[in-house]
Formats: structure tokens, sequence, C-alpha cells
């Protein structure tokens, strides 16, 4: 794939970048190796007020990173803005608390284990390798770098060949900061070459966010390598909808969940599961909603779907559409791709969904909603468990029981309980299943790349 931005409202190429050469390729991972010596020696004061200086840069050229973001992926310039500002949130975070976070901890009782004095300490692995997709080009990167670099390591970045400008402007961001030279370094290079840059003894462990198969082709080279792997691959999101539920608002943020970041998200509400008592109710105000909802050129403020990111993107979301169509299934709103230049498609809703469908067992990464009627709650989790993809759920209901009771049964890593699933620094984020393993954010997320060393003195 070449390495270029092709504006996805428009089909045209912006701009074609040259891949790096195995020298150069040699060079940048020298200089992460080296950085990585020198910043481990740094203390969380140097690095949390570097990091400072990178959010108030990232704040400064919001909207210059915005309009970025929008030609090489289309999402809405609005969510643009707030994609880069969330970066500069989560970099605040970590620079204010990555020191307690890996804070040493002591044995309360050293003699039970016939010390005078034993704990653990957290130390960085030195350099890591992100393998990054496209659908959030700077967020994706900053939730695993600003944890990474706080910890003491240092970071290379693949990122997806239709962002290369994101990429670089992620290559010096951090430097301008204030970080050592080095510290983060983009690859542009293509998907073929990732697995000798795993293979170098300099890197000490990779995380991947994008598809089930690259996160197979990541998480097999790791292990032949025996490096740690983190590993986020997609989801197709739960949406529970029971009888108790709001369902004006339940059906209002069913629609934001669904068609954020124009349908690209992998913990997007993807299919909705509704109770037959409130079925026709909730559909009603979904589909309503759905069709209310403005598709244009994602830098005109009052957007609300954008283009999808690529023109295979948009062929593979059409197709998961015509073979359910094709088996039966009724098209509620949308069905189609617009006619208009750029990768569109309308926003869509499918109902009558039979387990031959390809849509009801793969993802759909685009503006797509599934719809489902079942009759009772073990019926709801019976089909929301289904599909091999365990990330996220979003359950509505006002019984504070039933809540429990869904919290307990679902197969996710995670469940949002009257909202849609969003991520926050301040928690763990990942999946189970075919959507991966290992977390990121929060305290879980800046220690997946320490080691947990044990300290014994007699």
């Amino acid at each position: 794939m070449a390495i270029e931005t092709v504006n996805p409202a428009t089909g045209e190429t912006v701009e074609t970048f040259e891949p790096h050469d195995s020298a150069e390729v040699e060079r940048r991972i020298a200089q992460a190796f080296a950085a990585a010596q020198t910043l481990r020696d740094t203390s969380y004061a140097q690095r949390a007020q570097w990091m400072h200086a990178t959010a108030d840069i990232l704040e400064g050229d919001v909207d210059r990173a915005a309009a970025m973001i929008t030609l090489e992926m289309g999402k809405p310039i609005a969510q643009s803005r707030a994609e880069v500002l969330k970066c500069a949130k989560n970099i605040r975070f970590y620079a204010d608390n990555a020191e307690s976070f890996l804070a040493p901890e002591e044995l309360a009782d050293p003699t039970a284990v016939s010390a005078s004095a034993a704990g653990t300490v957290w130390q960085p692995l030195g350099v890591v390798l992100a393998v990054m997709p496209w659908n959030y080009p700077l967020w994706q990167v900053i939730r695993f770098a600003a944890p990474a670099l706080m910890a003491g390591n240092t970071g290379l970045l693949k990122h997806a060949s239709n962002v290369p400008q994101s990429a670089l402007y992620l290559d010096e961001l951090f430097e301008k900061g204030g970080f050592p030279a080095g510290s983060f370094r983009t690859l542009l290079i293509g998907s073929r070459e990732v697995a000798a840059v795993i293979e170098d003894s300099r890197v000490k462990a990779v995380t991947l966010t994008g598809s089930e198969p690259a996160g197979r082709s990541v998480a097999s080279t790791a292990g032949q390598e025996i490096k740690k792997a983190v590993l986020e691959l997609g989801g197709s999101d739960p949406f529970i909808v029971m009888p108790s539920a709001d369902l004006d608002a339940a059906s209002s943020v069913a629609v934001k969940a669904r068609i954020s970041n124009n349908g690209q998200s992998c913990i997007a509400g993807k299919r909705f599961i509704v109770h037959a008592d409130v079925y026709d109710a909730f559909v009603d105000l979904f589909v309503d909603k759905m069709k209310a909802l403005t598709v244009g050129d994602p830098m005109d403020e009052a957007t609300d779907v954008g283009p999808l990111a690529t023109e295979s993107g948009r062929a593979d979301v059409a197709e998961l559409v015509e073979d359910a169509v094709a088996k039966g299934a009724q098209v509620l709103a949308g069905g189609s791709a617009p006619d208009r230049p750029g990768w569109f498609y309308s926003p869509t809703v499918l109902a009558g969904l039979t387990d031959d469908m390809r849509v009801v067992m793969e993802e759909t990464f685009g503006p797509v909603a599934s719809v489902y009627k079942v009759a009772d709650r073990e019926e709801a989790v019976r089909v929301a468990n289904q599909t091999t993809f365990g990330l996220s759920s979003a359950v509505w209901s006002g019984d504070e029981n039933e809540q429990d009771w869904f919290v307990a049964n679902l197969d996710a890593g995670a469940v949002f309980l009257n909202g849609m699933t969003v991520s926050y620094p301040e928690l763990p984020f990942g999946g189970i299943k075919d959507s991966g393993y290992g977390r990121e954010l929060a305290a879980a997320g800046i220690r997946e790349f320490c080691n947990l060393k044990t300290v014994w003195k007699a």
C-alpha cells in the first residue's frame, strides 16, 4: 500500500511520501534505543515537565492538527478538534499520575519472607513499537505514547499508511516538548516490514490496535521472540435496551454511538439488542434520528457524518449490507452510497437479521446499525455474546438488579450502563476473546510496558 494522503471526501491524492529505507529505519531504531538509556535515568518530575509542554503544544495547535486529521481520514472537524484536546488531556493525566502509579511498594511484614525489607519496583522495558490504525490518528498513538514515555520507555511508531501527515506530526511532537531526541520516532514502512522491527533485539515490546489478522501476525512474531504484546483488535459491541430504559435518551445516544467517527470506531455500538416490549418504540425513534443526520463535507461544522476513510473500507461496508439484504434483511434507513464524489455511505439501519448473514458476526466499520428483537434478558445476553468479539458493551436499564446481572454476564472488557462506551484516561481500556488482550489507559496501561521487579533484603 502506498504511503499517501488521499482526501476521502473527494478521492483525490493530496501528497505521497517516500517510505523509509533500511538505513533510515536502522538510524531511527538506534536513536530510540539511545534515548531509552537516557530517559530511564530522568526523574518523573522532569518527564512531567516535558509532558505538560507537549500538551501545551497540542492545545495551541488544535485547529491545524484537527484539519490534518479530517483531511487524512474524513471525520467531522468538530470531532477532530475533540480528539486533539483529548490527547492533551491524556498527556497531562499521565504527567500528573505516573509517579504514583509506578510507586515502589514495601511488604508490610518482611519477616514473612525472612527479610529485613522486601517489596517491588516498576522499571521501564526500553524501546516499544506501536502499530497503530487510522481511525483516531493522534489519540490511538497518544494513549500509548504518554504512559510509555512517562514510565521511561521510548517509542517507535508504525502508523497506518493513509495517515502519513499525522505520523510525521507525532514524530516531532514530543521532542518539541523537550524530550531527548529519539524518544519517539515514526517509521514510514509497510506492514510487511513490521516483523523485522519486532525481531530487532533493541525493541523490547509491541502494542497494536487494528484488525484481528494483523493482531494474530504481530502476536505470532512477538511470541516467537518472547516479547510482551498488547493487542486491541476491534469489536462488534452490543447496545442493549430493556423495558425500563429511557427510550428517548437511549435512542439519541444510540445514534451518537453508531455514527461517531463516521461509524469507524472499535468501541462503537454496532448491534442494537432491544427487548420486544419496547422494540417498536425504540426502533421508530432510532430510525427517525438516523435519517435526520447530515452527511456531507467533514470540514463543514454542520456535518454529522463524513466519508469513510478509504475506498476499500466503504466497499467492505457495502458488501456486508448487500449480503444481508440478499438474504432477507430489511433496510429501515439508508442502505447505499450517495451519488457524490468521495467515499460516503448513508447512515443505515438493518433489521430482520438471521445467523447466515455476515453482518451478524463480522465487525461493521461504518455507519451501519443492526437491530435485534429479543424476548428477555437471557436472550439479550445470548445475542450479545454470540460473536467472537468482546471489547465493550452498553446496557440501558433503570433496574439496578438487572444492571448488576448484565455486568456479571456480558463477555466484554467493559460495560457502560445508561450511556455509550467512551475511553477515559482514568479507566482501563481493552477487550477479551478476539478483541485482544492487555489494557491501555489508567494505572494498568502504564504498567503494561514495565518490569515489576521484586526486591528482597536480608
